[in-house]
């Protein structure tokens, strides 16, 4: 089969690899129809030597399901699915408490070991998935690929950080980056009954793809003056780190309000922040992070992109099929894509 590999050096190609077999009686393997480029991928390609030569890319995909092991119930052959980014065997304790990113037995699609044991990912003719009772959800008739395939990461993604915010209706929320992730949890925020969303991103070109989808579109000079116009000099209810790190978390914190919340989902790559505590103290300012589960949350989602009231594939801005998927990462990372998807 033909599949999505990291060369080592920060580029990509696409080569022959071994088709997937059944390891274990939970497994199912997936022929891949959709996968998309994530912003996990790029960062994890700068950072020298965090995916060795040969890691089969892709964690958001979706498919049609060939085969299963002799445990797999709910799952069967010929139904289209979709993955969640991360496995989970669905019965330790933490899966029973519905954070099956604790699982011991995560394992994430296609990012080496930066985030536990290796699994070959979805940017592939075929994937592997294990525990797919757990892992794999069917698509509900009517959604296309285009907005499944977002059904695993993003969208859950932008849902559990609105959730640990404690978002209420009406209230207003800023989101801090316009790529896939802030975009996407706009649209979830608006569909969710949030009152204003602004988004805060340097890039024109993000900024009016942010408007077109219904928020306040801002530059980051320009956030915390809109945002004090919106509220009465007040600051959001609620911010939205999608950048991560010391840089999002320090403009979040420059854009909430006394006793507003922060919640931080955008991946850090850096170990450490030098946190204003006594600000933060001072201001009863709430700060969380959070990692998307689909396992857990795409029973709630799911109905609102089926219904038309979600539409996460309004983010794709390129596309391209398994054989021009070494441009479409290069132009992925020169960020003149603001989501890419490959269609096998």
């Amino acid at each position: 089969m033909r599949a999505v590999i990291a060369l080592g050096d920060g580029t990509v190609d696409v080569v022959e690899a071994a088709k997937p077999t059944l390891g274990r009686d939970t497994d199912a393997i997936v022929r891949v129809t959709t996968a998309a480029i994530c912003g996990t991928d790029l960062g994890l390609l700068r950072e020298p030597g965090r995916l060795p030569r040969g890691t089969i890319l892709g964690h958001e995909f979706v498919g049609e399901v060939q085969s299963v092991g002799s445990a797999v119930r709910g799952i069967r052959p010929g139904m289209r699915v979709v993955a969640c980014d991360y496995t989970a065997c669905g019965l330790c304790w933490w899966c029973r408490e519905g954070a099956h990113w604790h699982c011991p037995e995560r394992r994430f699609f296609g990012t080496g070991e930066a985030f536990g044991q290796t699994l070959p990912g979805g940017q592939a003719e075929y994937v592997r998935v294990p525990f797919a009772d757990t892992v794999l959800a069917e698509i509900p008739d009517g959604v296309s690929d285009r907005d499944a395939v977002f059904l695993g990461d993003l969208v859950p993604t932008g849902w559990a950080a609105l959730e640990r915010a404690g978002l209420r209706h009406g209230e207003t929320v800023v989101i801090t980056g316009g790529g896939p992730v802030g975009q996407v949890a706009s649209l979830v925020a608006q569909a969710t009954g949030a009152g204003p969303v602004i988004i805060s991103e340097p890039d024109a070109g993000r900024r009016d793809v942010a408007a077109a989808l219904g928020a306040t579109a801002v530059s980051p000079g320009e956030a915390v003056g809109v945002v004090h116009e919106i509220t009465s000099g007040r600051g959001a209810d609620v911010v939205i780190d999608g950048v991560g790190g010391a840089h999002g978390l320090d403009a979040a914190l420059s854009l909430v309000r006394s006793r507003g919340r922060i919640c931080s989902v955008g991946v850090p790559h850096t170990d450490r922040w030098d946190a204003p505590v006594r600000e933060a103290f001072v201001r009863e300012v709430t700060l969380s992070f959070a990692v998307g589960d689909a396992i857990r949350d795409r029973d709630r989602f799911t109905p609102l992109v089926t219904a038309g009231l979600l539409t996460p594939s309004a983010v794709i801005s390129g596309s391209a099929p398994l054989a021009g998927a070494r441009d479409l990462y290069a132009r992925a990372a020169a960020m003149t894509e603001l989501k890419a998807v490959i269609e096998l």
